[in-house]
């Protein structure tokens, strides 16, 4: 397959650059993965549109303010960092795998300090990677250093964006139900979900379950490729509950449908695939790359937002629902005037009961 069969034309004022006043008040483009045209709803009609004894898989990973500015301790020169991947502590220090902006280049053994009015966070650059990633140790132990970031950090908002995040941003570029901190980027999908949609859900028998995946900046990585076999995917962490993986057992068993809130919900359950419709609890390393002729093993049905040309998210949701099909669906939104990407409308893509 080539990259290029994956484009589309997308008109930039269709790009959202905010949020809606109101989580669920995005529209909802409905795909059948079979056959159909595609029904043209809103978000508050998701539990509408689901069957009792359908589960729904959530992740609630929380994205941190993975952004700092700040000096080299030598030079007194700029630096910045995007935190990417943890790393095992340093030493009982905190340690990214980051990437690393200034205007010479990092180097091992160097300090770096990040300031505000509470104080100075003091790290060393412990190694230089190829294509500008620094591993980096900061001075306080883990858990220490995510609540530090909380007040030094600016949030990673995509860059697609085109602007510099607003206070708003804190509260609308995370989902309601984000609990475990690490994520470089929000699960998207779940932006649209509120109290009030969850408690239809429940009301119509819908159950709910979670899986943790930290999105890292590898989602927003162009394919450079001209061949989409030759991509490969950045490594991604998640974790799967024992509670999930007997949720989902428990559904299938009953003829239930799973249905992943979100591309990075969709990758974990792929990823943690038993062999037997079922999922293998506790953590791993994904780098699955879904894209079409890609058989599924746990997932039915996505809830998703509008993705970039090109990418590899559109390229798994064509998986789903074939590419054909899904570009039509696409030519159709631009064409109702949907809005796209991370603030943007959302699709369900599934097949009927």
């Amino acid at each position: 397959m080539k990259t290029a069969d994956f484009d589309f034309h997308l008109p930039d004022e269709l790009i959202a650059r905010s949020p809606l006043a109101e989580r669920d008040a995005s529209r909802l483009l409905v795909l059948p993965r079979e056959s159909g045209a595609p029904l043209h709803r809103a978000f508050r009609d998701l539990p509408d549109l689901l069957a009792p004894g359908d589960l729904l898989i959530l992740n609630d990973a929380k994205v941190i303010p993975a952004r700092l500015r700040g000096t080299k301790a030598e030079s007194g020169g700029r630096v910045e960092l995007l935190l990417c991947d943890p790393l095992p502590p340093a030493g009982g220090r905190a340690a990214w795998r980051c990437m690393g902006g200034s205007s010479k280049p990092l180097r091992p053994g160097r300090h770096l300090r990040f300031a505000d009015a509470a104080g100075e966070l003091v790290a060393e650059i412990l190694a230089v990677h190829e294509g500008g990633f620094v591993d980096v140790a900061f001075d306080a132990d883990p858990e220490a250093f995510l609540d530090r970031l909380d007040e030094l950090g600016e949030l990673p908002l995509p860059p697609y964006l085109g602007r510099a995040p607003e206070e708003a941003d804190k509260e609308r570029y995370q989902t309601i139900y984000a609990r475990e901190r690490g994520a470089v980027a929000a699960p998207t999908a779940g932006l649209h979900f509120t109290e009030a949609i969850f408690a239809r859900l429940a009301a119509r028998g819908i159950a709910t379950a979670s899986v943790t995946l930290h999105v890292g900046p590898g989602t927003f990585m162009p394919v450079r490729v001209d061949e989409v076999e030759a991509h490969r995917m950045h490594a991604e962490r998640y974790h799967v509950p024992a509670e999930t993986a007997q949720a989902i057992a428990r559904t299938r068993a009953a003829g239930g449908r799973v249905i992943a809130v979100g591309t990075t919900a969709l990758r974990t359950l792929e990823s943690a695939a038993d062999g037997a419709g079922g999922v293998r609890p506790g953590p791993g390393v994904s780098e699955l790359f879904v894209r079409p002729g890609y058989e599924f093993r746990v997932v039915d049905g996505l809830v998703t937002n509008f993705h970039l040309p090109r990418s590899t998210l559109v390229m798994l949701v064509a998986a789903l629902a074939g590419r054909e099909r899904l570009l039509a669906a696409y030519a159709e939104a631009v064409e109702e005037r949907y809005r796209f990407y991370s603030y943007g409308d959302a699709m369900l893509v599934i097949g009927w009961p």
